[in-house]
């Protein structure tokens, strides 16, 4: 573990040069940038509210919006550091075999790239919480314990992505796999509906397994109720990232002096 964050540490400028040159590729010649970044959580909250919110927010669109918003911003960034970490070994092929550089470093700048989006969409859903939400001073007690579930959910999503990366090297259908699960996994989480939902029609195993709503718990219910997490919770949250960490760990440890020879 040590070997891999101080080699990571040693190239952390090519690590920035890399995901500032994504973020140019990306938005080149753009005129809005990275506004569009917002487009999509944005047009599907205005969606849902309009169709959903007398249905699932109980006909409250002031609080069913930054609830919905907080919800996709946070599954954003879970499925898509997923499902573009999947391929992070296989597009960094060229610089792989040039050079020794730690394969953690290569889902880290998916992931990064993911989290400067997300950290984007969380500014607007506090400020759509400051707006719309009565208890407005209480948010801005809870913001601090909000925190240690952002860095949580950053560490336990560049793990995921370094499993899937070596996974997908030996099984290439696994981005695909991955985006039928999503699709999937979207509607058995608590984004658009409130996790009580789930829990009345005796289906609270599904909420215990699912690491997403961990993280939804950790980020999304203090800037919605204004009520910080309990310690429970949190020690909750660091034995399940901690438990990715050591698999991806494990799998980097395992499978990095073959893969080269399956790409």
């Amino acid at each position: 573990m040590i070997h891999q964050f101080t080699a990571i540490w040693k190239f952390r400028h090519f690590l920035m040069a890399l995901i500032k040159l994504d973020l140019r590729l990306r938005y080149r010649r753009s005129v809005f940038g990275i506004g569009w970044s917002l487009l999509n959580p944005i047009a599907m909250t205005i969606v849902f509210c309009v169709v959903f919110s007398s249905l699932l927010g109980n006909g409250d669109w002031r609080s069913y919006a930054p609830y919905l918003l907080a919800g996709m911003a946070v599954w954003a960034f879970l499925r898509d550091s997923a499902l573009q970490g999947c391929r992070s070994l296989i597009s960094n092929e060229a610089y792989i075999r040039q050079s020794p550089l730690p394969y953690g470093l290569y889902p880290l700048r998916t992931v990064a790239g993911q989290a400067i989006h997300f950290g984007i969409a969380m500014f607007v859903v506090l400020a759509l919480c400051l707006i719309l939400l009565p208890q407005r001073l209480e948010l801005l007690k809870v913001i601090p314990y909000v925190i240690p579930g952002l860095a949580l959910a950053f560490i336990f999503a560049w793990s995921v992505a370094t499993i899937t990366s070596f996974v997908n090297v030996y099984f290439q259908d696994t981005q695909h796999l991955l985006d039928v699960g999503a699709q999937i996994m979207f509607f058995l989480t608590p984004i658009m509906y409130p996790a009580s939902t789930l829990t009345k029609q005796g289906l609270q195993w599904l909420l215990d397994i699912n690491p997403a709503n961990l993280y939804l718990e950790l980020i999304r219910t203090p800037l919605i109720e204004g009520t910080p997490p309990s310690l429970q919770l949190y020690a909750v949250g660091v034995v399940v990232t901690g438990c990715f960490v050591g698999l991806a760990l494990g799998t980097v440890a395992w499978l990095q002096k073959r893969v080269i020879f399956h790409m």
